[in-house]
């Protein structure tokens, strides 16, 4: 059967993206649904649950009230928790039920903003798309309803768009990548281990370096927005050096650039997972690879004979040309050839957390080789 997953998970969902993007950042965050998605979000998709603060709601969404077309009892509930926590801002979110009943969020959002004078915006989820495509539009929503601030950076500075624990697990890689680019004042990472404060100095940056799909709108509109070009590219292994040349070549260009794909596509060598993530990976260990991935975001971000499908058929199939594979170990379950192991939070939740690798680290990529 087409478009089924018999023996694979699917990818974390929009909604938990939502949170995921926004969960540091001092926000209120509702998520419009009957309830259940709080315990799907909390035990599969974040691992901060336990640790940090949470500020993440699910409002009940009764039978009645959706048929009826009841908002009161949702803006009452908000306004109660705003008014008691004081949020920096408000971000609604929804299930598939407000969804279909065509539930006005924009209008709530003004209400919202009326009674509390806090911004409220809506990102417009319906868990049918996957965690990419979720944080995409959280990123773009917050971006527009920031305000930036004039900062003046004392050397040159970058933005660092798309880290978030889905794609970027373990705890030191917001460490790391301020590591990596020393030579650089990093401004903002968007949006783990920082503040709206430190977003809030985004515009003033030289370049956006774009660590992972879900980043890539956020950039486009910085780009469309305040002149700022940007990177695609993790700095993984060596292709690091590719990447800081490329962030030269846009700060002295002004132009965005993409050094991502410029190698041939193989069906030896097969990496499943991010775009951005999967191509650094590939340029880092390999002279030709073939990328595949069934994340909304990363179609973006592909070559000709790359595999963009969310087809567990046609992954199965580009699997058997393979003499090597790196990819979450759930995907071994498709093929008889050992994959190379690279969990993926977004895709086999905890299960790997323990043996988690961080490929920012030096000497992690000597196991695919």
């Amino acid at each position: 059967m087409r478009c089924v997953y018999n023996r694979l998970p699917v990818y974390t969902g929009d909604i938990s993206g939502v949170a995921s993007a926004l969960y540091e950042l001092g926000g209120l965050i509702v998520i419009h649904d009957p309830s259940g998605c709080n315990s799907t979000y909390n035990t599969h998709d974040e691992v901060r649950w336990y640790q940090n603060a949470s500020r993440i709601y699910i409002s009940g969404l009764k039978e009645s009230d959706a048929i009826m077309g009841n908002d009161a009892k949702f803006i009452d509930d908000i306004v109660q928790v705003a008014l008691d926590q004081h949020p920096n801002f408000i971000a609604l979110a929804n299930s598939p039920i407000p969804y279909l009943n065509a539930t006005d969020f924009s209008a709530i959002c003004k209400k919202l903003e009326e009674i509390l004078d806090i911004p409220a915006f809506y990102i417009p989820t319906n868990a049918m798309h996957d965690y990419t495509h979720g944080i995409a539009l959280a990123f773009k929503a917050l971006a527009s309803r920031l305000p930036f601030e004039n900062y003046a950076p004392t050397k040159k500075a970058i933005n660092i768009l798309g880290v978030t624990p889905l794609d970027y697990t373990p705890n030191e890689t917001t460490t790391l990548l301020k590591d990596i680019f020393h030579d650089y004042e990093v401004l903002s990472i968007w949006a783990r281990d920082t503040s709206l404060k430190e977003l809030q100095r985004s515009a003033s940056a030289h370049v956006n370096v774009v660590v992972s799909s879900s980043g890539l709108r956020l950039a486009q509109y910085f780009e469309r927005t305040y002149h700022i070009p940007y990177v695609l590219g993790s700095p993984i292994g060596d292709f690091k050096n590719v990447l800081f040349k490329a962030i030269e070549d846009a700060m002295t260009t002004g132009k965005s650039q993409n050094p991502l794909l410029n190698k041939e596509v193989s069906d030896e060598h097969i990496i499943i997972g991010d775009a951005i993530i999967g191509h650094s990976l590939g340029n880092a260990l390999y002279t030709s690879y073939k990328m595949i991935t069934p994340l909304e975001e990363s179609k973006r971000i592909i070559r000709t004979r790359d595999l963009a499908s969310k087809d567990e058929e046609e992954i199965e199939q580009a699997l058997r040309k393979a003499q090597t594979i790196i990819g979450d170990p759930m995907y071994q379950a498709l093929t008889s050839i050992p994959v190379g192991a690279l969990p993926h939070l977004a895709f086999s939740g905890r299960l790997y957390l323990k043996n988690m690798p961080n490929i920012l680290k030096g000497g992690i990529l000597d196991e695919f080789k």
